[in-house]
């Protein structure tokens, strides 16, 4: 390797970390090389579903994420950790379906009251996706027994599955080049819709909504199907035109060979 190529390797070596820690903004710079419980929430934040998502501290808490000097300025709309009561108004900013469900639920309706809210079964920093692991006996014995939460992950776990499913379907099609945007685009909103459902914590509304649900997903499951039926179909004309080319090369070379001999 000449010198100068060296050089240039080692200037991107050395450069690569300063342009990977200039992505972050200033609440990560500062926050993460902190320790403690000022660096906390940078290390719970990394492992959460916000943070799969591209979503940072700026999106929830507001303020300048470019401006150390501005980024925990009210003026540039920067707001604390909210009061307990009012985490459902805070998350609600970006989840307004789910709040609507949750203040009409039996939960809602206990919040200020020793009821809880979304920090309390997702977390705050550390953001867990909403999914039937959620509903579990260690954290909802935390407030009453299991029984009714256990119904309604046993309503739930079946579509949640398909849903699953489905995905790794569309995932498997995508990688043979097939154009799966639509349908993934469908089985996402619903997937965002039927989450909704777990907050209602009624066991006769979920298990009559998601009746519903699988029905729309069985749609989903037939178009893929279609789509899988005519792979079938191509693969099974690709073999007969091969076993064609195949067996017209072999008779051809019989015909040369008969012809060469009479010769």
């Amino acid at each position: 390797m000449s010198l100068a190529k060296s050089f240039l390797f080692c200037l991107l070596i050395l450069a690569a970390p300063a342009v990977l820690f200039a992505q972050d903004t200033v609440c990560i710079q500062c926050h993460g090389a902190q320790s403690g419980r000022l660096g906390e929430p940078v290390k719970l934040w990394r492992g959460s579903i916000h943070a799969a998502n591209g979503i940072s501290c700026h999106d929830c808490h507001g303020g300048d994420p470019t401006d150390f000097g501005n980024a925990m300025n009210p003026a540039k709309g920067f707001l604390g950790a909210p009061e307990n009561d009012a985490i459902p108004d805070f998350c609600g900013r970006c989840h307004v379906g789910v709040k609507e469900d949750y203040l009409q639920s039996a939960h809602g309706q206990a919040l200020g009251h020793g009821g809880p809210q979304c920090v309390t079964c997702h977390g705050n920093h550390r953001v867990v996706a909403a999914s039937p692991d959620l509903i579990n006996p260690r954290d909802c014995t935390r407030c009453h027994t299991y029984g009714r939460a256990e119904e309604i992950k046993s309503a739930v776990v079946a579509t949640d599955s398909m849903i699953s499913g489905l995905e790794k379907d569309l995932t498997r099609l995508h990688r043979l080049g097939i154009d799966t945007k639509e349908l993934k685009g469908k089985i996402f909103s619903l997937r965002n819709e039927f989450h909704r459902l777990f907050h209602s914590v009624e066991v006769e509304k979920v298990r009559r909504q998601t009746a519903g649900f699988q029905k729309r997903l069985g749609k989903i499951r037939g178009s893929i199907s279609t789509i899988e039926d005519r792979l079938a179909r191509r693969k099974l004309l690709g073999g007969i035109a091969v076993a064609l080319l195949v067996f017209g090369g072999a008779l051809a070379l019989l015909i040369y060979k008969s012809y060469r001999e009479e010769e």
